[in-house]
């Protein structure tokens, strides 16, 4: 084994890759070669998450106004024209083959696109995503039978504190990409996340991740990817912070907290106006948090 000059052994990422498609480290690059080939490989299966989403809702929240970075997947695909997000496959397929067990189940109740619903299907997991739109769930399930006829990820329509608190199925693995409060305004019904005040936001969401806990079996992983907003006045409300506390409020604690680091893109162009006018710095990352529900050690 290779050593440096303090005599530690060397690690190198190609052994890594090879056990883990991407080295288990705390920052996630997304921008790495590997990385960017398998996304590639993943959309070339047909793969349209944005499908579903009327751009004219989604680009009117206080990313209109704070479009400092790119929102969830860190990819805008012509940022000026099209406003809506999609969720990186790559991140998916780590997040279920590290943490979730082969064939395991899966919850995802903010399920927005079908990307993490065709992912883990197509790698032979049981998905059930909520989500609250129509116009999504039905693109999502005509999505599934194009790309996976045979085994079409479970799609609920409806709000998910209702549709979780009648359910009695327990799962695997729960993971999800909550709205980042009103980055993105995702519809205008009343009980969408994305149109609420901030404390009705913060109640609503921690009721939402008590129902999904209480349907997940003990010793089970959580994995939330979430990115800070800033409020009018430009200050950040800390939406990681929130819910971190909304899984320790309710038996799971943090285990793993990594970044995932974004292309650059555009934020190379927007650095500069942003940092004069305010200090503020553009933001390139995201929180990926994984949490366990007590009982499993």
């Amino acid at each position: 084994m290779a050593k440096d000059l303090f005599g530690n052994e060397i690690i190198e990422d190609v052994l890594l890759r090879d056990k883990y498609i991407e080295p288990p480290f705390s920052v996630l690059d997304t921008k790495g070669g590997n990385w960017q080939g398998r996304k590639r490989a993943w959309i070339s299966k047909g793969i349209k998450s944005e499908v579903g989403r009327n751009d004219e809702l989604t680009y009117t929240g206080a990313a209109s106004k704070f479009d400092y970075y790119r929102v969830k997947e860190g990819k805008r695909d012509h940022t000026d024209e099209q406003s809506t997000s999609i969720f990186d496959p790559v991140l998916t397929e780590l997040m279920y083959r590290w943490f979730c067990p082969d064939g395991g189940t899966i919850l995802d109740p903010f399920a927005g696109g079908s990307v993490r619903g065709i992912v883990a299907n197509y790698l032979g997991y049981k998905y059930t995503g909520i989500e609250l739109r129509e116009e999504q769930v039905l693109s999502n399930i005509e999505q599934g039978h194009t790309i996976i006829p045979n085994n079409v990820p479970e799609w609920f329509c409806g709000d998910s504190e209702l549709i979780l608190e009648g359910m009695d199925k327990q799962f695997d693995f729960i993971i999800s990409c909550p709205p980042y409060f009103n980055l993105e305004i995702y519809s205008d019904m009343p009980n969408d996340l994305s149109n609420m005040k901030w404390d009705d936001f913060l109640f609503k969401y921690g009721t939402i991740i008590k129902y999904s806990l209480k349907l997940l079996k003990y010793g089970g992983y959580a994995c939330f990817v979430v990115g800070d907003i800033r409020d009018k006045e430009g200050y950040y409300y800390d939406f990681p912070g929130e819910t971190k506390a909304a899984f320790r409020r309710n038996g799971a604690k943090l285990y793993n907290d990594a970044i995932l680091l974004n292309v650059v893109g555009t934020a190379s162009m927007r650095a500069s106006k942003i940092f004069d006018g305010g200090k503020k710095l553009t933001k390139i990352h995201q929180n990926v948090l994984v949490f366990q529900k007590a009982g499993g050690k």
